[in-house]
């Protein structure tokens, strides 16, 4: 499944949302890869390692599940996750990307690929819309925290 969404972060119109900065922005994405806790209730454990200003690698632990992926960063730009293949789990990918069409009007692409082909029977299809419903969710989620993050003054 290869799935993509946008997310608008200022919106002009809306005077009740409070604009982010590219650099708040920025630094909320990244928190997400380094404190994933913040941002995934059912997460039980992250370990990071190999830290770097450009990747670091993680052990996601939920129950006995084990999951390792490298997250790599383009600073300011782009925040990428790869899965690799590990036992059951297929090679996976998802990024998240700032775009800035014009001065302050900045939104994230939120970009999925399951490593799966594209050609889906209608059980799968099913599935897959519920998995696509629930990645918007998420996302949304993620900005929210972001946002109440810099409310707080917790993002730095």
């Amino acid at each position: 499944m290869k799935f993509n969404h946008l997310i608008q972060i200022n919106d002009p119109l809306n005077p009740l949302i409070d604009n982010l900065t590219r650099e708040q922005l920025w630094r909320g994405l990244v928190m997400r890869a380094e404190a994933p806790q913040l941002f995934m209730e059912h997460l039980d454990e992250c370990r990071l390692s190999d830290k770097t200003a450009d990747s670091v690698k993680r052990m996601l632990r939920y129950g006995e599940l084990r999951i390792h992926d490298i997250v790599t960063y383009e600073p300011l730009q782009r925040v990428h996750y790869q899965v690799p293949a590990q036992g059951e789990i297929p090679n996976s990918t998802m990024s998240m990307t700032i775009e800035e069409p014009e001065e302050d009007a900045l939104f994230v692409r939120f970009e999925y690929d399951d490593g799966a082909p594209e050609e889906v029977d209608t059980e799968k299809a099913f599935y897959d819309q519920f998995r696509r419903s629930a990645y918007e969710e998420a996302d949304i989620d993620t900005i929210r925290i972001i946002r109440d993050l810099i409310i707080k003054g917790s993002l730095h």
